[in-house]
């Protein structure tokens, strides 16, 4: 076969490079396509191979083979999807829609493919004749479900309109988040007076001026990215410029163009719903949660609700507080969407004295990131060496190895590689994530190592100062840290349960537990050094940011319900949507605090349910924080950097990835189950 020459040779076998890592720079575009057809064809060899095989079907020679099975196709999947969220282009975009219905269908021939479901069903039926540990027996049950919750049990005309289902939903879905980056991209606002950025702080302005001039403008340039977005509505004066950037995101995808998403949702949603439908279930969430901690929409609901309750109460009179203090400070009697962050910040100032300005000089990204990591080192013994003879696919890329002590001596043993990307750029889309480009898992005696990444979009460093972050940013930062730590960390057998690959609602707790240590006056202490003077942070900041941590958390907690909320109403029962907007405004009506603002739609450009994993998982943000709140004091009451419960963590959750369900891991590392209250008492909301 022609097509395989060297460079597609790099993309169909093992790497030969150090730790076995992707090798970025050798990988051309026109390389993609021809490598996922002869990597699947490979894959359906493997599985072959399993069907074929003329031995009694045990758990080694169809469970544990169907597992590493098509192993070389799953790790170019990893570093071709990674790059197009990371690092895209048109052509990138282009490839991803053809190979997309190949990789839907590939995996629609295994889950639909009799001879080997028999084979799969053969070992599950004598389970409980096998002698198998507790993650063999998952690991079994995994398999299992997975056929028959993707249409095995269907008749022939059934597993077609599966197939065409899930076809039609693996190209809407990325074209969705498609139309939402070009409208992000497409957007800028250009100001030439600087009277009007009065109020924007420095450094904004600065990177503001950076962006203008790498466009050939002069004056300043706004972008739809989070670090030039949020200081701009937060601190601009100009109350029709904040008005105009924050009309400008909230109607992404929904502006009757090319990229317009309004179609797509209905489609997609719909299609959600038959797929569950067919396979016996009376909803999408029905589907969906069976494999989750909540187990139902209904558990779901009740959840949201009763939060709702007890947060409603307070987020209402933190609202009439602020639109009180909008009214005397600029005579504004009713509070619009694009006040809300302005005034939040002017308030926070009034009433701790204190601003985000103050902190960013000691949270610099270099201080930050070496935090995380001394703070990983104290819990869990590891240490992170930076590292320059791996491929990277951007020079903004840092590489790092990650080394536990070794039994043999003081050179470390590997247990992790490790990149960080931190800026925005044209090619990235919004947001934060952390992903992995190698799994985790033990073949032939040999504990294969992770390589992980995270994903970010902060404030870059200008021509005056380095990368300076706001608060928010050093708890994004931990929060992906987390996700990391739970991909580096694991230590099981088999790939498919390995790290991250866990329910999706107890999938946030090792992320949002590490946001707890950013409080911590002891922490702070380790990385919040001013840039110039390397001053560790004054302790009333410490204090300030602790009393401020629950400022306004009735509006936040109201917010991020609101997103669930809407999420269920879409997923949680079948129903026919007329009309996008007016289905989203009527879902949230019930968390609303500010005024509609009508050429807005959220719908549009909520990727993490429309184009993410997160459908009927959005309530899994707010369930994990009711986990970390209850872990977390857990710590405190201890020490928050007691080796016992550190190691306690560690060995029940973070090495442990799906290998058994949730909550006994849970139980295992805290001695119970979690308790709400935890997280009612954190947010001030008790």
């Amino acid at each position: 076969m022609k097509l395989c020459d060297t460079k597609m040779k790099t993309l169909t076998s093992t790497f030969n490079t150090k730790h076995n890592t992707a090798p970025f720079s050798q990988i051309k575009l026109e390389d993609y396509k021809p490598a996922f057809i002869e990597n699947i064809a490979q894959a359906k060899a493997e599985i072959d191979t399993i069907i074929t095989n003329s031995d009694v079907p045990t758990f080694e020679n169809t469970i544990v083979a169907l597992d590493f099975a098509g192993a070389t196709l799953d790790r170019l999947s990893s570093i071709f999807f990674n790059l197009n969220s990371a690092e895209t282009c048109d052509e990138m975009q282009k490839i991803a829609q053809e190979i997309s219905p190949l990789l839907t269908e590939f995996s629609n021939d295994i889950a639909l493919n009799e001879e080997l479901f028999k084979r799969v069903k053969a070992v599950y039926d004598q389970k409980d004749n096998l002698t198998l540990t507790t993650e063999q027996a998952t690991l079994l049950d995994k398999k299992f479900k997975g056929f028959s919750r993707n249409g095995a049990l269907l008749n022939e005309e059934d597993k077609l309109k599966l197939r065409e289902i899930d076809t039609e939903l693996a190209k809407l879905k990325l074209t969705y988040g498609e139309n939402v980056l070009a409208e992000t991209n497409n957007y800028q606002l250009h100001i030439t007076n600087e009277a009007d950025l009065k109020g924007l702080p420095d450094g904004t302005k600065e990177m503001a001026a950076s962006l203008a001039k790498s466009k050939g403008l002069k004056g300043w340039v706004f972008t739809l990215d989070f670090p030039s977005y949020l200081p701009f509505v937060t601190y601009v004066e100009n109350r029709e410029l904040r008005k105009e950037i924050a009309i400008a995101a909230g109607k992404k995808s929904f502006q009757d163009n090319e990229f317009d998403n309004k179609e797509n949702v209905k489609r997609i949603v719909e299609l959600r719903h038959k797929r569950a439908n067919l396979l016996g279930y009376k909803s999408h969430s029905d589907f969906v949660l069976e494999e989750r901690m909540a187990q139902n929409p209904e558990k779901v609901i009740s959840f949201l609700n009763d939060l709702l309750e007890k947060a409603k109460p307070a987020a209402q009179k933190e609202f009439a507080q602020l639109t009180a203090f909008a009214k005397e400070l600029d005579g504004i009697d009713q509070l619009e969407k694009w006040d809300g962050a302005y005034y939040s910040e002017k308030l926070k100032q009034k009433l701790f004295n204190f601003d985000d300005e103050i902190l960013k000089p000691f949270f610099k990204l270099e201080n930050v990131l070496n935090g995380a990591f001394t703070i990983a080192e104290k819990l869990f013994g590891i240490t992170f060496k930076e590292i320059f003879d791996i491929d990277k696919y951007h020079e903004d890329v840092q590489t790092f190895e990650v080394l536990s002590p070794s039994s043999r001596g003081s050179e470390g043993e590997l247990v992790a590689i490790f990149y960080s990307d931190f800026f925005p750029r044209k090619g990235k889309r919004n947001g934060a994530w952390m992903t992995s480009y190698k799994p985790q898992y033990i073949k032939n005696g040999i504990n294969e190592r992770p390589h992980v990444s995270i994903v970010c979009n902060f404030t870059p460093p200008t021509e005056t100062k380095p990368s300076l972050l706001t608060f928010n940013e050093v708890t994004t930062l931990f929060h992906e840290f987390g996700h990391a730590l739970h991909g580096m960390l694991a230590n099981t057998t088999y790939p498919s349960l390995s790290g991250t690959s866990v329910y999706w609602d107890f999938v946030e707790l090792p992320s949002q537990v590490m946001e707890n240590w950013c409080y911590e006056p002891e922490a702070l202490a380790l990385f919040a050094k001013h840039y110039e003077t390397g001053e560790i942070i004054p302790q009333q900041y410490v204090e300030k940011i602790k009393e401020s941590a629950s400022f306004l958390e009735g509006m936040a907690t109201l917010r991020q319900l609101s997103f669930g909320i809407l999420d269920m109403a879409y997923h949680a029962k079948v129903q026919s949507i007329e009309d996008v907007k007016a289905f989203e405004k009527q879902a949230m009506e019930s968390t609303n605090l500010y005024p509609d603002v009508e050429e807005n739609c959220m719908s549009t450009s909520f990727s993490h349910i429309f184009q993410g994993g997160y459908s009927s998982g959005y309530y899994s943000y707010k369930w994990a924080e009711v986990l970390d709140a209850d872990a977390f004091a857990y710590f405190q009451e201890n020490g928050i950097f007691n080796k016992e419960v550190a190691t306690k963590f560690k060995d029940n959750v973070l090495s442990k990835g799906g290998t058994e369900l949730p909550m006994e891991l849970y139980k295992k590392f805290r001695g119970q189950e979690p308790k709400v209250e935890a997280l009612l008492k954190r947010a001030g909301l008790l």
